[in-house]
């Protein structure tokens, strides 16, 4: 087994290495940001270090400074996580270059199914049909037009080098086709590294069913069933269940062997998943994630896996112990994400603030994996999942409502979650069915019911309290503890989310005030301005997009008129309120 393993990450997912890692007695090593120094994942991790910077980019792809870490703290593994450096081969390679195991599949494994585009090729060799698209990287808007074209519109750009919806984009017109092109390179980029985008067919009606594997190094690849992942919105899953609903068996077996034949192909070894898009009987391969999965947990309530600690036992040169005919699949598990994101409309608009308070569900098959405690932050500059809701029950049915009950118990308080959100989707009649697919939520739920946030109440403590204060010796954090009179200095300012169960209403985008200052609804970063001073808008046109928590969000003008002042850069920070543009 391993001994010490640096994670590559942060949040939930850092958390969760950490704690399998704990209980197989292997030491862990945390880095964090400016931001995070006081994360969950650095107060659970054995040791801790900075390493500087706020932004992704400053810190947690930062590669230069987690080699820092790595040679000062005698890690012999890293585990990278889920998104960051998880599918990068250059990082992979610079680690086992080192004589550092790296928890995840060969480099060589990451370049071919890491890029969504050699990914389409290596299963086309192995005889499995993919999405229609076209197998190299956009150079030009011209080149989806193109396509469109021939294989009719809309089409998807997506991110070579990415996943999780990032980097992705749906275009319905040529029109549309260079701003799209323009914002999938850019999420790419600041997401992953990389900016290289493709295009493909989007399908009409399909679900996204996909195919967890485990493979270890003396030649055995199993596939351990499948998971739904077909509610989603801005092409980002929202619930995920195993196994999929309204699924033929032999249709089930079939793609399983697929994704066996495809993480053969690339020669794969550690965990990873093999996406399909399955609509009317057939399945197409999607693409391949070369890592850990953030649905993974509903794959290790189902079959009594710990797929982590498969992904350390794997690195560590063990082979698998059981055979594909020992793998089962034990009642139904279902997965909500909480997000830090006001569902409210069916905007989703990005909800960075600390968290004031958070309880937490529990009972009879019940598992929450979160990355944040109350009193934490949800910062703008990373990712918005704050913790995953996962219950198991001896079927569909019961487990459904036993995340009904879970939710229930669950409160956040300080920032809007999808909480409301998730409660809609379990209780519509498509879900409960299982008739939904990938476009259903933005397509055909309503939100109208959602309750708006509201302001939580304040309270003033009295007395002293413990204050945990954070010193760096030489890069790495230590903690000591103080009694400091109480102060009502941080006094939330976030709204409250809430379980109260939800009806519907259309989704619509981020508008301005209507009063010709157009403000935003959020705190964030302006990526672009898309008008100068004496310009002429119409009402509903984008006047800048706004960055928050990695999502791009676009502001528009309420009003027509021209543009009497630009208040903004590209670069700028801003807050919620904020006035960007003026229009008379």
């Amino acid at each position: 087994m391993l001994n010490k393993v640096l994670i590559a990450n942060r949040g939930e997912i850092a958390v969760r290495v950490i704690r399998t890692c704990r209980e197989l007695g292997v030491a862990t090593v945390a880095v964090y940001s400016e931001l995070d120094r006081n994360a969950l994942h650095v107060r659970l991790a054995d040791e801790a270090y900075a390493i500087g910077g706020q932004s992704a980019t400053e810190s947690y792809l930062n590669t230069d400074a987690i080699l820092a870490v790595l040679d000062r703290c005698g890690a012999d593994s890293v585990h990278p996580g889920y998104g960051f450096f998880s599918e990068n081969t250059d990082f992979a390679r610079t680690i086992t270059a080192r004589g550092v195991t790296f928890i995840g599949p060969p480099p060589e494994a990451i370049e071919i199914m890491g890029d969504k585009i050699s990914s389409r090729l290596a299963a086309e060799g192995a005889g499995i049909a993919g999405v229609p698209g076209r197998s190299q990287a956009l150079a030009s808007p011209d080149e989806v037009v193109t396509f469109a074209q021939e294989f009719g519109w809309p089409v998807a750009i997506k991110a070579a080098y990415g996943g999780g919806g990032r980097g992705m984009k749906v275009v319905a017109h040529a029109d549309d086709a260079p701003a799209a092109l323009e914002s999938a390179q850019r999420e790419a980029l600041n997401y992953f590294g990389r900016s290289e985008c493709y295009v493909e067919r989007y399908l009409e009606w399909p679900r996204h069913v996909e195919m967890q594997v485990l493979a270890d190094a003396h030649g055995h690849t199993l596939w351990l069933g499948e998971r739904d992942c077909s509610a989603q919105r801005r092409h980002q899953k929202l619930v995920e269940e195993s196994p999929a609903p309204n699924f033929p068996d032999d249709v089930r077996r079939a793609m399983g062997a697929a994704a066996v034949k495809v993480s053969e192909a690339c020669g794969y070894v550690n965990a990873g998943t093999v996406e399909f898009l399955y609509q009317d009987g057939e399945f197409f391969f999607l693409e391949m994630n070369t890592r850990l999965q953030v649905e993974h947990p509903v794959t290790e309530l189902v079959t009594g896996l710990d797929l982590v600690e498969w992904q350390l036992r794997i690195a560590a040169g063990e082979a698998l112990t059981f055979t594909q005919a020992d793998v089962k699949s034990t009642g139904h598990a279902i997965e909500v994400r909480i997000n830090a994101e006001d569902p409210t409309g069916g905007k989703f608009l990005p909800s960075p603030g600390q968290i004031t308070r958070f309880d937490q569900p529990s009972g009879p098959g019940v598992r929450l994996d979160a990355g944040y405690q109350a009193g934490d932050s949800i910062s703008q500059f990373y990712d918005n999942l704050v913790a995953k809701l996962i219950v198991w029950a001896p079927d569909r049915e019961r487990a459904r409502r036993r995340m009904l009950r879970a939710i229930e118990e669950t409160t956040v308080e300080g920032i809007a979650t999808t909480l409301g959100a998730d409660v809609l989707i379990l209780t519509d009649d498509a879900f409960v069915q299982g008739t939904h697919s990938t476009k259903w939520v933005e397509s055909d739920l309503d939100f109208s019911a959602l309750p708006p946030p509201a302001a939580p109440a304040v309270s003033v403590g009295q007395g002293h309290v413990r204050k945990d204060v954070t010193a760096e010796v030489n890069g790495r954090r230590v903690t000591v503890a103080l009694w400091l009179p109480d102060s009502n200095d941080d006094l939330p300012t976030r709204p409250v989310s809430t379980a109260a169960k939800p009806r519907r209403q259309h989704h619509s985008g981020v508008l301005g005030s209507g009063s010709g200052k157009v403000t935003v609804p959020m705190q964030g970063t302006i990526i672009k301005v898309n008008v100068e001073i004496g310009q002429t808008v119409e009402a509903g046109e984008t006047v800048a997009i706004l960055e928050a928590m990695k999502m791009e969000n676009a502001i528009h003008a309420e009003k027509s008129g021209a543009v009497k002042s630009v208040n903004v850069a590209p670069g700028d920070s801003v807050g919620a309120g904020d006035v960007v543009v003026v229009i008379e």
